[in-house]
């Protein structure tokens, strides 16, 4: 198993990652000074139970429901749930840092909703399988100090640039020193998703990033550009480097791809990559503005990114988080390294020997996550919460929600409740032809423990 830590500060940003030998010593990514435990708060945790029965924000009031469950040795189990639609669905309701793709991500409100009312200022949260970094930029543009891990090391970059962004101007002033002429061989069976002259600037582009690692002259500019060109890899519009394929998020194989160009009867455009790199910036960065900006300063300097698996996290010391908020890998549902090879390729890393946790019988899931909440209740301070997002699996035939609550609770974390988000229908349903309320894409099923 590969163990990474990358070490980056305020001017620089944690080389792209490569997969060392399982003897490699961790790296983490402690931007800035070291990750510490602010003291717990006295008193009780604010009366969450009684706000989400009374919550009608959006016009519905909230259903009581009860979770039944069994704990290992078959002891009943039984929780309060709360069913309605708790934030808004919509995308551009949050941070436009947000916006990159990356498979069975949830939206920005979900961790929003736990971190304003179980956290203050200052104090730590954490997200366990990391993904895309959702829980620690809205962590961080709330004035708290994110803390992620995952065994995926592309996790890294996602979440990395975007809590340390740079100005358009110096993006711009970048791209501009960059050789886009100059290349290696660009390999072949590329070419069924760009366009030579395409192709050969985003090969430049890599080979560019490569150099300035080696060289120790990788920063937060550079970092954002691998960041912005990951994401602009492939897509099904003209604002990608691509011909038309699947969503950005799902990258199709070399075979699936030839077969798309021909049904479509298409050829890869002629993109232009600095262009579009500058265009996605101009996006994302559009509502990062000063305030914004000085919050994320604000904790970057204590930041903690780490390339491991989050059942072995030696470098968060215990009793330091104040709520975790994390959605683990719901059984087979998605394939992770196939979605991402092609953003591999451009960062160097080969996506086998990302050993990802994606269990195959439900047994086999409990043992996993019963081994990360085993670590979690460690780094939890007492009186910190855990949201722990499930969702739903095999057309709703299999509720992980009941699943999970045993696992937390062999441990010694006291379930304390479990909320249910109803969701309006979503584009990459859509895409797959999933109907709502159908096929577990409907809700978001958070099961909150307490230590």
């Amino acid at each position: 198993m590969q163990k990474m830590l990358f070490l980056f500060s305020d001017q620089t940003t944690p080389d792209a990652p490569s997969v060392p030998s399982s003897k490699t010593r961790a790296r983490v990514s402690r931007v800035g000074g070291q990750i510490a435990a602010k003291p717990a708060q006295p008193g009780s945790a604010p009366d969450l139970e009684q706000e989400l029965a009374e919550f009608k924000e959006f016009g519905e009031a909230t259903r009581r429901i009860t979770i039944s469950s069994r704990s290992f040795t078959g002891e009943p189990l039984c929780v309060d749930g709360y069913v309605n639609e708790f934030w808004t669905s919509k995308q551009r309701a949050a941070s436009r840092l947000h916006e990159v793709s990356y498979r069975a991500c949830f939206k920005p409100q979900l961790p929003r909703f736990f971190i304003e009312r179980l956290t203050s200022p200052g104090e730590i949260v954490y997200d366990p399988f990391m993904g895309r970094g959702t829980t620690l930029i809205e962590a961080a543009l709330l004035g708290r100090i994110p803390c992620g891990c995952d065994v995926n090391p592309l996790s890294l970059v996602l979440t990395g640039a975007r809590l340390h962004p740079p100005s358009l101007a110096q993006i711009e002033a970048r791209l501009g020193q960059i050789n886009f002429a100059e290349h290696d061989t660009a390999p072949d069976d590329l070419l069924v998703f760009y366009h030579p002259e395409t192709l050969r600037e985003i090969v430049a582009l890599k080979q560019y990033l490569l150099n300035r690692r080696q060289s120790g002259l990788f920063d937060s500019v550079d970092n954002w550009i691998c960041l912005t060109a990951i994401n602009r890899l492939t897509g099904h519009s003209g604002g990608f480097f691509s011909v038309y394929t699947l969503p950005p998020n799902q990258a199709v194989s070399v075979k699936s791809q030839r077969k798309i160009n021909a049904d479509r009867n298409q050829v890869p455009p002629r993109r232009d990559v600095p262009e579009l790199i500058l265009k996605k910036s101009r996006v994302l960065l559009s509502d990062t503005d000063e305030a914004a900006r000085n919050r994320l300063a604000s904790v970057v300097g204590k930041t903690l990114l780490i390339n491991r698996l989050s059942s072995q996290t030696p470098e968060i010391p215990s009793n330091s988080v104040s709520l975790v908020v994390t959605s683990p890998p719901f059984l087979d549902v998605v394939d992770y390294a196939g979605d991402n090879w092609l953003r591999c390729w451009f960062l160097g890393i080969d996506p086998k020997s990302v050993q990802l946790t994606v269990p195959r019988k439900l047994e086999d899931w409990q043992t996993a996550m019963t081994g990360v909440f085993a670590e979690l209740h460690r780094v939890l301070k007492p009186g910190g919460h855990i949201a722990f997002e499930v969702g739903e699996v095999k057309s709703g035939s299999i509720r992980l929600e009941e699943a999970v609550i045993p696992c937390g609770v062999s441990v010694g974390l006291a379930p304390r409740l479990v909320l249910i988000n109803d969701q309006v229908f979503t584009k990459t349903a859509n895409c797959w032809g999933v109907d709502n309320n159908a096929k577990g894409t409907n809700t978001n099923r958070i099961v909150v423990f307490r230590k």
